[in-house]
């Protein structure tokens, strides 16, 4: 059975303050799911919208735990095709003493702070709801350890280690599976703008001003790589070659020969994208001395088996720094 319960009860269950952050930015409602997942409502006041987070409670929560953000892809899981719905990635989390949280929403936005609204998304202010609004409410909530990690795939892959590279020590390990690590050069630009402009019908000069703007390499996780010193770091992307996962009618393909052979073409041109983009951020920071654990293949389409797969190789990265 699902129940509502409403902010003000959910508090005194859970903690005996009421659990804000800025003005306006509350918890409205706390659905209690099976076992120990939540899904919960957040107001963000940034964006004046109501945010779902979807919330899976440590295995042993008798002491605080740390808090794994567990971002969506380019369409922010509004299409209800999610960490959760898509993957094994909930349970496999579920006997691990870390509180998952994954937010809904966000859709084509890179998760950033766009300096202007758009015409097709409105408002996005990401960044300040993932870094300054929604974290200290979780942590008073779930009563947290304060200790933070960061992962994400495709375009929250990127997202995960800009913000991991721009937030100081806000997260203290991040993994990007299948995720450009550039946004400011050629190529990535002309990733990111097929994402915003083709796939989300969106205008990429909305987040951060024309190309040349300096916002972009202040962004760029690339060009702020040094912000990634001292963090556990994984990174992994597949090549474009069909693999282990790339199998008609299989639990991970897309539906249908459209959607498989959608797989085999637009899933492996993205990927090889992908995959020249972590090369090029290996290189990097092997150059900055800045050590991390990669998985970057040959075989491998952009698709949802192996970011499943790469989530469980990357959890002994994640966990290291996180005192579990």
């Amino acid at each position: 059975m699902v129940a509502t319960v409403l902010f003000g009860a959910a508090v005194s269950a859970l903690t005996p303050t009421a659990a804000q952050a800025a003005p306006e930015s509350i918890i409205v409602s706390v659905q209690q799911q099976q076992g120990r997942r939540l899904t919960m409502t957040v107001h963000s006041a940034a964006m004046d919208t109501d945010i779902p987070v979807d919330i899976q409670r440590p295995a042993d929560d008798s002491v605080p735990r740390p808090v794994l953000y567990l971002l969506q892809g380019a369409a922010g899981g509004i299409d209800g095709i999610t960490w959760k719905t898509a993957t094994d990635a909930f349970e496999f989390l579920a006997d691990k003493n870390i509180n998952v949280v994954s937010p809904i929403g966000g859709p084509f936005s890179y998760y950033a702070d766009w300096i202007a609204d758009d015409p097709r998304w409105g408002r996005q202010k990401w960044r300040t709801f993932l870094v300054e609004e929604l974290p200290p409410l979780i942590n008073e909530y779930l009563r947290t350890s304060g200790l933070d990690s960061i992962a994400g795939f495709s375009m929250s892959g990127t997202s995960s280690l800009a913000l991991a590279a721009t937030t100081g020590s806000r997260y203290r390990s991040v993994a990007a599976y299948s995720g450009c690590a550039q946004i400011s050069d050629p190529i990535g630009q002309e990733l990111l703008d097929i994402t915003v402009g083709t796939w989300g019908l969106g205008k990429p000069e909305n987040m951060y001003g024309p190309s040349t703007d300096q916002r972009w390499r202040d962004n760029d996780p690339y060009v702020q790589a040094e912000g990634l010193r001292g963090k556990s770091i994984y990174i992994s992307s597949g090549g474009g070659l069909p693999g282990k996962y790339d199998v008609y009618d299989g639990r991970f393909s897309l539906p249908g020969p459209d959607g498989f052979a959608a797989q085999l073409t637009k899933g492996a041109i993205i990927e090889a994208a992908t995959n020249y983009c972590s090369r090029n951020m290996r290189t990097r920071l092997t150059a900055l001395g800045i050590p991390a654990t990669y998985d970057i293949r040959a075989d491998g389409t952009h698709s949802w088996g192996y970011w499943d797969e790469a989530l469980r190789n990357s959890w002994p990265v994640l966990a290291a720094p996180l005192g579990i």
